[in-house]
């Protein structure tokens, strides 16, 4: 397990408390799972992901992370219509644990409301909240 003060955390993304983070990319919005939660989970073995076109609000389940470790659940940190899937992780999970704010993004949507990514946690809250637990 890293220390926090190991873990990556970029600056440009908003995270959520259940360790999901988005990233706003012009009318697009890119989501994953923080480093801390990669690490916390594992070695990642199969990633389940919604389909294109699912409609999907703030909160709601998009899919799974399976882990040598555990299941568990991926929430939207904002609401959207889903436009692409990262269908790479179906034959490499592990991208998730090298790279989860590149190479391992989860999916891309087309956000409802984009200022619902402000609400979240920017790089200092998050730390905070993880120092917290």
């Amino acid at each position: 397990m890293k220390e926090i003060s190991e873990l990556n955390l970029p600056e440009d993304v908003r995270y959520a408390e259940d360790h999901e983070w988005v990233r706003i990319e012009g009318d697009k919005a890119r989501i994953g799972i923080s480093d801390y939660a990669q690490d916390q989970l594992g070695d990642i073995v199969f990633v389940e992901l919604p389909e294109v076109g699912s409609k999907l609000s703030k909160g709601d389940e998009f899919g799974t992370v399976e882990s040598v470790k555990a299941v568990s659940e991926l929430y939207m940190p904002v609401g959207g219509e889903v436009v692409s899937v990262n269908n790479g992780l179906e034959d490499a999970p592990e991208k998730v644990n090298n790279a989860p704010y590149t190479d391992g993004w989860m999916i891309e949507i087309s956000p409802d409301d984009p200022s619902e990514a402000g609400s979240l946690l920017d790089r200092a809250a998050y730390l905070k909240m993880l120092e917290g637990q």
